[in-house]
């Protein structure tokens, strides 16, 4: 009972609690601590890029023609309709990779099984199914999102990269260039994703908009773009897609970088640490105590101290890539309750 009422306090504070007050002039210092962080990665990535790439250059350079000819088949098949091809690359694809990916996870959702691979459930007493009301109210806001908001969004997009010249070009961009692109984008989201959805856990802007999102304690994948329409632009759309029109980036490459951060989104919610693939205990604590691990990718959160309480739990010794068919639940179990 006692450690339910912790965790039940730490709910009530959510953003306004304890974790969630932050004076104005530490957040400006850790600002500014960030922005040297990055910049001397940045540095590192560029010094040390050539080599890190030069194994992976080879095998593009070997198929590099096969590539090419793929994409002159299919810009050819548009006619030199490019608003159409640049929509195909950056709705339809993304939108039928985030769907494809959900509909395998919302079988083991709604119905346990296959109990392989429901056995990797992180919150193994929640969504055992998951709550049908609580599912279509959440499928019905996704896809009013992603017709009414994110689609909008990306056409404003295409014309804006189209200021710059075409994004549609004939010629697919090079394997470093697309690289190092990919690179920046994951930056850019880093950066404004964190403070984004750190700024949405401020108490007024949490209970007003963020609170939604965090219905759900325990995430599945489709929740990744659950949220209130002002939080689903500015912490989940803008992120991803400033990244590719400050490069004026290649369609191709855009397309390539919406399906990995629909994917990445949606393994970090989807609520099951599998075999192989990246561990989503990060931002399923986020989910848990509302006030933790606010990025990505963890960086901004281990500067800013966001991540202190993860570090100490075993969410955190999970927090790897599993390399066994056995659950971490069960390698690293929780400490036993204390008998009262």
């Amino acid at each position: 009972m006692a450690v339910e009422t912790r965790v039940k306090d730490n709910r009530k504070d959510g953003p306004g609690g304890s974790g969630g007050q932050e004076s104005t002039g530490g957040l400006w210092d850790s600002v500014k601590k960030a922005a040297f962080v990055i910049g001397s990665g940045i540095l590192f990535l560029a010094a040390f890029g050539n080599s890190l790439t030069w194994h992976l250059q080879r095998f593009w350079g070997a198929s590099g023609d096969f590539w090419q000819d793929l994409w002159t088949k299919l810009y050819v098949a548009f006619g030199g309709h490019n608003a159409a091809l640049f929509y195909f690359g950056t709705m339809f694809v993304p939108t039928l990779t985030f769907w494809g990916l959900n509909a395998l996870l919302l079988v083991v959702d709604t119905t346990g099984k296959p109990s392989f691979i429901a056995r990797y459930r992180i919150q193994l007493d929640k969504n055992n199914p998951v709550d049908p009301v609580k599912l279509r109210q959440a499928l019905r806001c996704v896809t009013v999102n992603q017709l009414f908001i994110s689609g909008p969004i990306v056409v404003a997009v295409y014309h804006l990269m189209s200021l710059r010249g075409d994004p549609c070009g004939p010629e697919l961009p090079t394997f470093h260039r697309a690289l190092a692109e990919l690179a920046f984008f994951s930056l850019v989201e880093e950066i404004m994703f964190y403070y984004s959805h750190r700024l949405f856990h401020h108490p007024h802007l949490y209970k007003r908009f963020h609170k939604q999102h965090h219905e759900w304690t325990a995430p599945i994948g489709v929740v990744a773009t659950y949220a209130h329409p002002l939080e689903h632009v500015l912490s989940n759309l803008l992120p991803v897609v400033i990244g590719p029109v400050i490069l004026g980036s290649h369609v191709s490459t855009t397309c390539m970088w919406y399906c990995v951060a629909l994917i990445s989104t949606t393994i970090s919610h989807c609520g099951y640490h599998l075999p192989f693939l990246p561990s989503p205990e990060f931002h399923d604590f986020h989910h848990l105590r509302f006030n933790q691990c606010y990025g990505v990718f963890g960086v901004l959160d281990r500067l800013h101290g966001t991540d202190d309480k993860f570090r100490q739990s075993k969410q955190y010794e999970r927090h790897v890539l599993l390399t066994s068919l056995t659950p971490l639940n069960q390698s690293i179990p929780d400490t036993p309750k204390k008998a009262l």
